[in-house]
């Protein structure tokens, strides 16, 4: 059916400010047309999964791209992807870093427990970097993992350089529940080709290439038990409540708000209000691009991440 970067609790995580701040942050707009041509670098991605002991046995998932002496750079899906969803914008990153896609649980190649608990994604990320070995980290999230990026930033000083992209902030109720409805529906088929051929992105990604769609699907399909097919998540996930807002302010890190101009999920509002909170934060708007920005203009956001990652992190 569908498979989006919005978790059923984004919209609780990061409710309208109250404190409207008197500055003003810099709106950057990447407004030239861009190719929707799928980026493409020559590079493989090692596929690994790990456990560390606050997992208790559950086993994550995580792609690599590029020498692991680099720099860390960690990639963060949003409800409802996983993993590869990055397949197409690691490769350019890892030319400087080293990048890793993590596949939180219930997600992607990750397991897929029976618990479901609020604040587990959170507890996924550090396992990741107990698993790496605590090194300082840059965080690029998406929707969901860009709110959990924004809280682990909140937290944790290890943070060197933020991305959040088109986190849900200033959608409609009926936009937040349209979503979370139809990522409940637990819809399955009868082979796997036809599940892939009704793989969509939801919100709809307009811009993005069907070959990318292709490309992304057939990397989130999986066997069920009774032997036809569905996507690599887990709906439950989505009917869990949010979290409590974290201190944005505590933020220390350079942070940059990457928003779709045609996005309904973070408005320009949204996102400016966003970037108030975080002190060293901007916003930045690329047009011609809804909730999924990476996939609808792929050019657009490599030339916004690789021009704010500060040189001195390579």
């Amino acid at each position: 059916m569908t498979q989006n970067g919005l978790y059923g609790s984004n919209s609780a995580l990061f409710p309208e400010s109250e404190h409207a701040a008197c500055r003003k942050p810099a709106f950057h707009s990447l407004s030239r047309p861009i190719s929707t041509a799928t980026v493409r670098k020559p590079m493989t991605s090692r596929g690994e999964r790990f456990t560390t002991s606050s997992l208790d046995g559950m086993q994550l998932h995580a792609l690599h791209w590029g020498d692991s002496r680099h720099t860390l750079v960690v990639l963060l899906h949003g409800g409802g992807a996983n993993a590869h969803w990055w397949d197409h914008i690691a490769p350019a990153i890892a030319e400087r870093f080293h990048v890793v896609a993590l596949d939180f649980r219930g997600h992607g190649d990750a397991d897929y427990p029976e618990e479901t608990r609020v604040g587990a994604f959170s507890g996924d990320l550090e396992a990741l970097l107990e698993h790496l070995g605590g090194p300082p980290v840059t965080l690029i999230g998406h929707s969901m993992g860009g709110g959990i990026a924004l809280e682990h930033a909140a937290r944790f000083a290890n943070v060197d350089a933020l991305v959040a992209v088109d986190v849900s902030r200033g959608a409609s109720r009926r936009s937040r529940r349209a979503a979370r409805l139809a990522l409940a529906l637990r819809r399955t088929y009868a082979t796997r080709e036809e599940a892939v051929g009704r793989y969509r992105f939801l919100p709809p990604s307009e811009h993005a290439s069907e070959e990318l769609r292709l490309h992304i699907a057939s990397h989130s399909v999986r066997p069920e038990a009774d032997g036809r097919f569905g996507f690599k998540f887990d709906p439950r996930w989505f009917s869990l409540p949010g979290r409590s807002r974290p201190d944005l302010s505590r933020i220390a890190c350079p942070t940059i708000v990457i928003r779709g101009g045609d996005s309904s999920m973070l408005t320009a509002e949204g996102a400016e209000a966003l970037a108030l909170e975080v002190p060293d934060a901007r916003a930045i708007l690329i047009e011609r691009a809804g909730h999924h920005v990476f996939l609808d203009q792929p050019t657009a956001f490599l030339k916004a991440v690789l021009g704010f990652l500060p040189a001195k992190l390579a």
